[in-house]
């Protein structure tokens, strides 16, 4: 009986799930930023995911880091995070952003050449005759153009209910949220949410334009 009682007087301090229920709602009130955020993320990883399938992972993963520039301009802007840092440490960050962005434009208005065209399409092709394909479902698939009877198939209705658990979890959440006791700048943060609401509609549009989301 003695090793089960020290178990027992370790395990003191552990949690369980009523412990953790009793946790989350008390802390209801900020978890709705949290699943606010993680939406956000969500949502950037979706982007990175087609710029990755169209361009390639040599320029969307490089460019969808670009997104560190994004994280500076909220703090900066909204919290001043720079507020006590050196004249000479400003300049390194401003340095390293525009740095950053230029990298950034380079590497977008890179184009694949002739023949490495060539040899992704051979790659493609030597899968394809690999795991029975056709070659034609794969290059479609790949640029997000349709092709045959396998784009017209409807969503299963759980997409459905899976989309409307969580917007109910979301409408939940935000009832009951409250804003942070932060030092924040309301003049940047309602301008930087426009910024982000016009582009991902934007860049949504454009996306689905092209590729149907597909």
């Amino acid at each position: 009986m003695q090793p089960r009682q020290q178990g027992d007087a370790h395990c003191e301090n552990c949690y369980g799930y009523p412990e953790l229920h009793v946790e989350l709602y008390m802390a209801r009130h900020v978890v709705f930023w949290i699943f606010l955020g993680g939406f956000c993320w969500v949502i950037g990883d979706l982007f990175q995911q087609y710029a990755t399938k169209y361009i390639g992972i040599g320029r969307g993963i490089p460019l969808s880091n670009t997104n560190q520039l994004w994280g500076l301009a909220w703090g900066v802007l909204v919290f001043a995070e720079l507020a006590h840092v050196s004249n000479e440490g400003r300049w390194m960050v401003v340095l390293g952003s525009l740095l950053m962005i230029a990298g950034a434009v380079f590497i977008s208005s890179a184009a694949a050449p002739a023949r490495e065209q060539a040899s992704g399409r051979d790659a493609i092709s030597r899968e394809c005759e690999k795991y029975g394909l056709r070659f034609e479902d794969c290059v479609a698939a790949q640029f997000g153009t349709m092709h045959g009877d396998a784009e017209k198939g409807k969503r299963p209705w759980w997409d459905i209910l899976i989309v409307a658990a969580a917007v109910t979890i979301f409408l939940w959440l935000g009832l009951q949220a409250q804003v942070p006791p932060l030092e924040m700048n309301l003049v940047w943060t309602a301008a930087l949410c426009v910024v982000l609401v016009f582009a991902a509609i934007g860049c949504g549009w454009l996306l689905w334009k092209r590729t149907r989301f597909t």
